[in-house]
């Protein structure tokens, strides 16, 4: 039986859980590791990898940095997500928001202090990872164009730490990048769209708000066209085994996106739209396994 004591922890672990985006967070730890494992050290093999306690230690520092930024996040727009986000606010709101600074904080040494067994510029850069996303929550969310742009910045540095530590600059790695940031670019201005309401109550100036609904889907509709051209170079100049499937789909799904896009006009459908380009990108991480399909399999049996 379960007590009353015990019912407000679960739903204190499940506010948390909530605030953080723990699922998220998972899914960010899993294309770490494929993307070490398949991308930046596909010549290693997969055990020394994955047994790397250096890079456990940095896709670990990775996720406490990101869960510990969705809650100053969370901490800064709890008004606005009230209008945005009525359900998931009730929820997260079942955590003071004294708590969550003080687990925001705990969380952020945790995360040093766990790069400071890797090296002292891994400490840096996650030092510098902590402050941007204060930077960005704080100052930047509510600066048109330049918050978008910081905010997918801050999307792929997780990935950044992990190139850097394997020192391998293929430029098939930086085509990858650019195409999963436009990607995420794209989304981000998107999400403006959805959340007017909220924005325009608390005084935030967005790209719709200053300029309009219709400029706004001019400029998703060039990142997406622009996000076409690194999916072509992948599928045409580079070898990605099968993945190529993957970006051919992601090319037809991106036509149909902006045929969605120009004919959008309320809430439920910028929230389709925002759906479509995050399940391309959940998609995506599956699809990293395509790149070595024989790899796959002789581990599987």
């Amino acid at each position: 039986m379960f007590t009353r004591r015990n019912k407000l922890l679960i739903l204190k672990f499940l506010s948390l859980f909530s605030v953080v985006r723990g699922y998220n967070i998972l899914m960010i730890t899993l294309a770490q590791y494929l993307a070490s494992v398949y991308i930046l050290a596909p010549n290693l093999p997969v055990r020394s990898v994955v047994l790397d306690l250096n890079l456990f230690v940095l896709v670990a520092a990775s996720a406490l940095v990101i869960a510990s930024g969705y809650i100053i996040n969370n901490f800064y727009d709890s008004e606005k997500d009230l209008i945005n986000k009525p359900t998931k606010t009730k929820i997260d709101r079942i955590i003071s928001q004294q708590t969550k600074l003080t687990t925001y904080f705990v969380l952020n040494f945790l995360a040093v202090l766990l790069a400071s067994y890797v090296s002292f510029k891994a400490v840096l850069f996650f030092s510098a990872y902590i402050f941007g996303i204060w930077f960005y929550s704080h100052k930047l969310k509510k600066v048109p164009f330049i918050g978008n742009f910081f905010s997918a910045l801050l999307a792929i540095a997780p990935f950044f730490i992990i190139f850097v530590y394997y020192k391998n600059f293929d430029t098939v790695i930086f085509v990858h990048a650019v195409f999963l940031f436009l990607l995420i670019l794209a989304r981000e201005i998107i999400k403006d769209l959805e959340n007017i309401a909220g924005d325009v109550a608390q005084g935030y100036k967005t790209i719709p708000i200053l300029y309009g609904v219709n400029f706004s889907k001019v400029c998703i509709g060039i990142l997406i066209l622009i996000t076409l051209v690194p999916s072509l170079l992948l599928i045409s100049y580079f070898d990605v085994g099968y993945m190529y499937l993957y970006f051919i789909t992601c090319t037809f799904l991106l036509l149909i996106f902006l045929i969605l896009l120009w004919k959008s006009n309320s809430k439920k459908h910028y929230i389709l739209l925002h759906n479509i380009l995050k399940t391309i990108i959940i998609v995506g991480v599956f699809s990293i396994l395509l790149i070595d399909v024989h790899l796959v399999l002789n581990r599987i049996l």
